[in-house]
C-alpha cells in the first residue's frame, strides 16, 4: 500500500518512479548513486515490526537525507508551503504525468555488485543465512550461492506481516540453533531491510557488531587497506573492543549513535570503516550507506583467507556490559531527572552508562559498562526505576 500510494503520488506531479520492488535498503542507495537518480526512496520497518514501517529517503549520492531537507518536507505535510512560493504543488496534467517503471535490471546489477567485491569461491564453505523474513529473503542466497556456497536459509517466507518475527539479526538464536544443527561453517543474519548484519560461528556463537569490525578492521590492516589506521564507533561499542583495537595499532573514532553520525564521522576523519554494536557497518570504498550482505562477503573473504574462523579474534576482550530497554508512553517525560541520576552514578559505581530514548520505537535505551557485571546491573536496575516512576 505505501510503496504504489507514493508511486501515484510521484507520478502525479510529474516524477518518473522506477520501482524495485521487494530489495534492500543499501541496493536503494547503490542504484540511486550510481544510475544517477534524484533521490531513492525505502518502505521499510528496519528492525522492528511490520506495524512501524516508515519511508526512508535518500539523497543523490545515496545516503541519508539531509536534515534540512526533511524539515522542508516536514513542514510541507503539516500545510507550510513557505518553500513552495507558498501554494501547494500542482498536479501534472496530459503528457507531463510521470510513468512508474519496473526496475528489476537495478536490483540484479546490485547482486552483480556483490558477487564482485569476493576476490575467492567460497565452494566447500557450508553457510547458514537468516533473510529476517525481510528484503534479503532472495538475494542473500542469490549471491553466496554465485560464490560456490551451499545455503541453509531460514526467515526466507515473507507474508507482509511477519518481518523480524521471532528470526533476523534481533532475534539471532534462530540462526544459532540452525548452525549447531547442521554442522555449518558461518551464519549470517540480517534485519529486515538488510543494512544491518550478525554473524554466528561454527560453534554457534554470536559475533556481535565490534566482533566483526574487530576481524574487519585486522583484516584491512593486514591488506594495507585500513585508511589512516583508524575505524569508527559509537559509544555503545564496547570498551574492551576499543582497547583490543588499540593493542593492534588501530585507532577508534567514537562518535554519537547513528549510521548517519557513523557516516558523518568517517567522511570527517577519512575512516573506510565504521559501524555499530548492532552489526550496521559502513565500508566507504563501495557504499554510502551499511550494508549487511557487503558485510557478510567481507566477513567471507576474511574466513577464507585464514581458512576458518579459528584465530580471528584473537587478542579481542570485553568488558562487562549490561543492557535494557524499558517500555515508556512518553519519552520525553520518561527521561526527567534520569541524565542527573546518570552522572551521579557514573562517579558513584565507577560505571560508564548511557541512556537514551529510541529513535524509533517508545523505548528508553539503557547500557552500563565496567568492571564489574553486578554494578553495571546496579546502575541498570537504579535508572530503570527512576524511568518507570516517571510513568
Amino acid at each position: 500500500m505505501l510503496e504504489y500510494s507514493l508511486a501515484s503520488g510521484l507520478t502525479s506531479v510529474g516524477a518518473d518512479a522506477h520501482i524495485l520492488h521487494v530489495t534492500t535498503t543499501p541496493s536503494v542507495s547503490y542504484v540511486t548513486r550510481c544510475d544517477g537518480f534524484d533521490c531513492g526512496i525505502m518502505v521499510s520497518a528496519s528492525h522492528n515490526p511490520y506495524y512501524d514501517n516508515g519511508i526512508k529517503l535518500l539523497n543523490e549520492r545515496g545516503e541519508k537525507m539531509e536534515d534540512s531537507v526533511i524539515s522542508v518536507i516536514e513542514s510541507y505535510l503539516d500545510g507550510d508551503f513557505t518553500s513552495f512560493g507558498g501554494k501547494d504543488i500542482p498536479f501534472a496534467r496530459g503528457q507531463d504525468i510521470g510513468r512508474t517503471v519496473d526496475f528489476f535490471a537495478g536490483r540484479n546489477r546490485y547482486i552483480g555488485h556483490l558477487i564482485s567485491l569476493a576476490t575467492c569461491s567460497y565452494k566447500g564453505m557450508r553457510i547458514g543465512l537468516d533473510g529476517a523474513n525481510g528484503s534479503a529473503f532472495q538475494i542473500a542466497r542469490s549471491v553466496f550461492e554465485a560464490l560456490g556456497a551451499k545455503t541453509y536459509m531460514i526467515g526466507d517466507t515473507p507474508n507482509g506481516t511477519n518481518v523480524n518475527d521471532g528470526v533476523g539479526s534481533t532475534h539471532i538464536e534462530a540462526l544459532c540453533d540452525l548452525v549447531v544443527k547442521n554442522s555449518l561453517d558461518i551464519g549470517f543474519a540480517f534485519d529486515g531491510d538488510a543494512d544491518r548484519c550478525i554473524a554466528v560461528d561454527s560453534s554457534g556463537n554470536v559475533i556481535t557488531g565490534d566482533e566483526e569490525m574487530y576481524i574487519l578492521a585486522n583484516y584491512l590492516k593486514t591488506r594495507g587497506e585500513l585508511a589512516h589506521g583508524k575505524v569508527v564507533c559509537t559509544v555503545l561499542s564496547n570498551g574492551g573492543f576499543i582497547g583490543s583495537l588499540a593493542a593492534r595499532g588501530i585507532k577508534c573514532e567514537v562518535c554519537d549513535v547513528g549510521d548517519k553520525t557513523v557516516c558523518d564521522t568517517m567522511a570527517k576523519t577519512g575512516a573506510v570503516l565504521g559501524g555499530e554494536r548492532s552489526g550496521h557497518i559502513v565500508f566507504s570504498k563501495y557504499e554510502t550507506t551499511g550494508d549487511g550482505l557487503v558485510t557478510a562477503v567481507m566477513l567471507m573473504e576474511a574466513v577464507v583467507e585464514n581458512r576458518g574462523f579459528d584465530g580471528l579474534l584473537k587478542g579481542y576482550k570485553t568488558l562487562p556490559q549490561v543492557s535494557l530497554n524499558i517500555p515508556v508512553v512518553d519519552k520525553k517525560r520518561a527521561m526527567t531527572g534520569v541524565d542527573a541520576l546518570a552522572e551521579k552514578l557514573r562517579e558513584e559505581l565507577k560505571v560508564r552508562l548511557i541512556v537514551r530514548p529510541s529513535g524509533t520505537e517508545r523505548l528508553i535505551r539503557i547500557t552500563a559498562e565496567g568492571e564489574s557485571e553486578e554494578l553495571c546491573a546496579l546502575a541498570c536496575k537504579i535508572i530503570s526505576g527512576k524511568i518507570q516512576e516517571n510513568g
